[in-house]
């Protein structure tokens, strides 16, 4: 649970880097080029478009570090918490509709994920790998002859 401000940093990170790329894709004013490698050109280094992509880069940097201190069967289902923030944000920012579906869809999420963050987490101890399935395949299998 050390390493859950860090799960969140990385989920909000990915969430505001949807809401920006959104953002940017939705204020391009100007007409494209016809151009596929200047339109391309334009499309990333719209302002908001750009800033969206720092901040997933730094929201994947966030990812690794916690993948690398807590089992992936923990840490990953969090990132399904971008989907609540990113659909409440749309709702204020974007004016987005939230309907009955879609929220019993995000409490669903958020009961999934508390009973994932209830269920802890274990990390290897230092200096020693975590044993996969074919190290145990392999164990089993010379402890036979």
């Amino acid at each position: 649970m050390k390493y859950l401000p860090f799960i969140l940093f990385t989920v909000l990170t990915n969430a505001a880097a949807q809401l920006m790329l959104k953002q940017g894709m939705t204020t391009l004013v100007s007409p494209l080029s016809d151009n596929i490698v200047l339109k391309l050109l334009q499309i990333v280094f719209n302002p908001w478009v750009f800033a969206g992509l720092v901040t997933f880069v730094i929201s994947m940097a966030s990812h690794l570090f916690v993948l690398s201190k807590v089992e992936l069967s923990f840490a990953y289902p969090f990132l399904s918490l971008a989907y609540v923030a990113v659909a409440v944000f749309a709702y204020f920012l974007f004016r987005e509709d939230i309907n009955a579906w879609r929220i019993a869809g995000i409490a669903f999420i958020c009961v999934g994920t508390v009973l994932i963050a209830q269920s802890g987490v274990s990390t290897p101890d230092a200096g020693q790998a975590p044993a996969l399935a074919s190290d145990n395949a392999d164990m089993n299998i010379g402890s036979q002859s």
